[in-house]
């Protein structure tokens, strides 16, 4: 899955694919590159970020959809808001990606609205303030609780078990250790029998880990994607395609 941010404010690459034709062109690259999936978002979720308005992300993330599809490649929405999902929906996206896991008023209304495969992600507090000294007794333990209790959301809201996967929220509401506790106890979560979805790529735990700024995390990425795809990930959520792709390749080279 290649992220696709049509933002002035996301933490890795914001600003660089605000417009519409640098957006398509970012996109092009990744499905040349690899990309099965581009995900578009138009709202940044970082620490601080600014909110938008629905009529804004509607405007930064739908005219993208049909010609990123005509490339010949899937595409999710990365997004929160139940007439964003609609209106992406009847544009033709193929996918929902929700960092609050449809947790906002209308939002599990909307997602069976539109019969479409969504992402239950799993976040402590608010984008603005998640990282604000985020507690767990057992990360583990209650992030699998949690997705658990959205799945049973899903389907008594009657979205299919089909349709549904699951992503632990690397970064979202979680310190250094909480992130690595996860990555370290990933197979965890293929008791839930859904595709786990991960996103790693150049996040602040590499960061902490290597001592690189953003810009200089591709090499950290790669091997946490190689880790995630070992401990049961089905979907990899990354800025560089190329490199991770070249990593999926070897990875699936030594299943047989």
């Amino acid at each position: 899955m290649g992220i696709l941010n049509v933002t002035p404010d996301s933490f890795s690459d914001g600003a660089r694919f605000e417009k519409p034709n640098q957006a398509l062109s970012h996109a092009e690259s990744m499905v040349r590159e690899g990309a099965d999936i581009i995900d578009i978002g138009g709202e940044s979720t970082r620490p601080g970020a600014s909110e938008v308005t629905i009529a804004e992300e509607i405007q930064r993330v739908v005219p993208l959809i049909k010609p990123i599809k005509a490339l010949g490649c899937l595409v999710s929405i990365d997004t929160s808001k139940p007439e964003v999902m609609l209106t992406a929906a009847e544009a033709g996206a193929d996918m929902l990606n929700d960092v609050r896991a449809l947790s906002l008023s209308g939002a599990l209304k909307a997602a069976q609205q539109t019969q479409l495969p969504v992402c239950l992600m799993h976040m402590q507090g608010k984008p603005r303030s998640m990282q604000n000294a985020p507690q767990y007794k057992d990360v583990v333990a209650e992030v699998t609780a949690y997705l658990k209790s959205r799945i049973i959301a899903c389907r008594e809201a009657g979205i299919a078990d089909n349709l549904i996967s699951i992503d632990p929220g690397f970064g979202f509401g979680k310190e250094l250790q909480h992130n690595l506790t996860l990555l370290n106890h990933l197979t965890a979560f293929q008791s839930f029998g859904k595709p786990l979805l991960v996103g790693l790529s150049r996040k602040s735990m590499l960061g902490q880990i290597t001592g690189r700024e953003v810009g200089q995390r591709m090499a950290a990425s790669v091997a946490v994607a190689l880790l995630a795809m070992q401990r049961g990930a089905k979907i990899i959520r990354v800025h560089d395609v190329a490199e991770t792709n070249d990593v999926r390749k070897i990875f699936l080279a030594t299943q047989n």
